[in-house]
């Protein structure tokens, strides 16, 4: 951008990054050219498990908890930290685990839809359907209505 005439004002604004680091970036740029604007590389510490050891964990975890050994369909971040370390020797604590799901792999928590066995959806759309509308009271359905918050008006109060 800047070899091509841009200011340092709109480097900025463009990138959106503030104009101290659009001059940083100039001045860095004017001494080394194009080189001297590539970046440091990835700061802080190495992840321990690899991006292919990743999608090992990830292959079995959708396979599901009764394939990994335990005995309910329900995914704990314990169990979780057991498959990941079944599958890669890397142990790490539920907190490390939590940070691995939604970070790394983008995940959110999800709790299980709980719905009784006898339910019967089609029953229920029946009922609000047909028998909700007849059931359900309407404010002030054949009386006029009241301006006051706390007093209800009665058809025989003057107005």
């Amino acid at each position: 951008m800047f070899r091509r005439g841009k200011s340092q004002a709109e480097v900025a604004h463009n990138l959106g990054v503030s104009p101290q680091s659009a001059s940083r970036w100039y001045a860095l740029w004017q001494e080394g050219g194009r080189q001297a604007l590539a970046g440091a590389g990835r700061a802080g510490r190495l992840p321990r498990l690899s991006d292919e050891q990743l999608g090992q964990v990830v292959e079995a975890l959708k396979a599901g908890p009764k394939a990994n050994g335990f005995p309910t369909d329900l995914w704990t971040l314990k169990r979780v930290a057991d498959v990941v370390e079944s599958v890669t020797g890397v142990r790490y604590s539920t907190s490390q685990t939590w940070d691995i799901l939604r970070q790394r792999l983008g995940w959110s928590r999800q709790r299980p839809a709980r719905r009784a066995l006898e339910r019967n959806d089609e029953a229920i759309a029946n009922w609000v359907a047909d028998d909700w509308p007849r059931i359900k009271k309407v404010p002030g359905a054949g009386r006029r209505g009241s301006s006051s918050k706390t007093r209800a008006a009665s058809p025989s109060s003057p107005r």
